[in-house]
């Protein structure tokens, strides 16, 4: 596809990740909607969509050349029943509304793109975990004597839902996109560099539990860049790891982040005490605790550069842009 004066469609694009996006394709010229519960004022078009009822945002897809969809709860909460139920519905129920959407349209857009997780993957210590030759998580064993928590295994669960539901309809005229996605790190308040730098700059960055667990991460540039690849390549389709190709160990990833702010040490948070805090503060110990250790296979096949393939250099990017907005 031709990635010059796009029509591009963002269900679920007021987010972090959405507006980052928004803004990048933006500024190249394209022509941004974003679908939102609340339209807001932005230098692109948003119109109002529940994720659950048909209404005049079909209208914004009809001729559309790219359609990116990323509704969600935030994962950043307790897996009470309660959540898990609005986990589920806000992605599986939006992403089989906008199948039948697009399945019905006279001009539907060339491409759909819908989010996913790389928490897919099962918990990984012993290799990399690509698109051809990734184990699919689920009941496996993290140590010699004990498995996966229910609540990773649920979580597993959710996610094969939410792409067996972007499959699921028939779409001929549109190509479709998994968006496998790692940590996206962004130097802005509320996003996961800005929680990690704040332990940090607290004296609190030193080793997550045992810290052998494998981090996974993106800088944002490369993952717009990535989803621009995406959409110049005509080939790419089903399932595709957005993650840089070195993810490391929680403890090299915080000492690199220590290194980047200048800090020196970092107190160390043992499992026991990440259960504690986790409660607390209302979400889970999986978010830190799993090993996710994905890389871009299919990304890196089709001939996608990087520009931050490694921790350090992003780190240091990130720390400087955050001091340079301050």
């Amino acid at each position: 596809m031709d990635a010059r004066g796009l029509r591009i469609v963002m269900p679920g694009g007021s987010g972090q990740i959405g507006r980052m996006l928004a803004q990048f394709f933006q500024e190249r010229g394209h022509h941004v909607t974003v679908l939102t519960r609340g339209p807001y004022a932005a230098p692109y078009q948003t119109v109002h969509w529940d994720g659950r009822h048909a209404g005049r945002w079909i209208e914004t897809l009809e001729g559309a050349d790219v359609c990116i969809h990323l509704s969600g709860k935030s994962v950043n909460c307790r897996y009470t029943a309660k959540n898990r139920k609005e986990l589920y519905d806000s992605r599986v129920g939006p992403t089989r509304l906008l199948g039948h959407v697009i399945a019905g349209l006279a001009e539907p857009p060339r491409l759909w793109m819908n989010a996913s997780t790389a928490t897919i993957y099962r918990h990984a210590l012993d290799r990399p975990m690509d698109e051809a030759n990734g184990e699919i998580g689920g009941n496996e064993m993290i140590s010699a004597r004990r498995r996966a928590p229910e609540k990773w295994n649920w979580t597993v669960n959710l996610v094969k839902d939410w792409e067996a539901a972007l499959f699921e309809t028939p779409t001929p005229r549109t190509r479709k996109v998994a968006l496998r996605t790692s940590l996206v790190f962004s130097p802005v308040p509320g996003n996961i560099f800005a929680v990690l730098s704040n332990l940090v700059r607290a004296g609190l960055g030193g080793i997550q539990g045992n810290g052998r667990q494998y981090v996974s991460w993106m800088h944002e540039r490369d993952y717009a860049r990535a989803i621009e690849f995406l959409i110049e390549h005509d080939e790419m389709e089903g399932p595709v790891n957005l993650a840089a190709p070195n993810p490391l160990p929680n403890r090299e990833f915080m000492a690199t982040l220590r290194d980047a702010w200048d800090m020196p040490n970092g107190l160390p948070a043992p499992t026991p005490l990440i259960a504690i805090c986790a409660f607390f503060l209302r979400t889970e110990p999986e978010l830190v605790l799993k090993s996710r250790r994905v890389v871009p296979g299919r990304l890196g096949d089709a001939g996608f550069q990087f520009q931050l393939p490694e921790w350090p250099a992003a780190a240091e990017d990130l720390v400087r842009q955050w001091r340079g907005r301050r």
